[in-house]
């Protein structure tokens, strides 16, 4: 008997091919995210499509104007189970951003949902104009 779980030998060809292919390839790749970018009256949104990345697995960091994201997608194979097939490529996500003088790195905040990544990257607050009041050494 066959199903999509037990391949008989007639189905079995093509996967055997796929496979063969797919062991010349590295066991894990480090993608790039596609990245949107908004820009607000108060700053830059960021946001990076990271499909099968935890929480857990996520870092972000700002150094020296520069914005690096990276995400980890690792295989979960239930307690007792032993992995048949797999076609969910597993791997990193690596990217990073030259960050502007604009940009308030004390403030950058972060949330992660449904696999998507939403980086707020503040500006600076422009100073105000305010009246300089003058005065003088001379006596009124």
């Amino acid at each position: 008997m066959s199903d999509a779980t037990s391949p008989s030998k007639e189905n079995r060809e093509p996967d055997d091919r796929r496979r063969r292919s797919a062991d010349a390839l590295p066991e894990k790749w480090v993608r790039t995210p596609p990245i949107d970018i908004f820009e607000t009256e108060d700053g830059l949104v960021l946001r990076a499509d990271l499909p099968g990345v935890t929480l857990e697995n996520l870092e972000l960091q700002v150094q020296d104007n520069r914005l690096t994201l990276f995400g980890r997608v690792e295989t979960v194979v239930p307690e007792g189970a032993s992995l048949l097939h797999q076609e969910y490529q597993v791997g990193d996500y690596l990217r990073s951003f030259i960050l502007s003088d604009d940009v308030d790195h004390d403030r950058i905040s972060a949330k992660l949902n449904d696999g998507v990544l939403e980086v707020v990257l503040p500006k600076i607050p422009r100073s105000q104009p305010r009246k300089i009041q003058i005065q003088t050494d001379r006596p009124s």
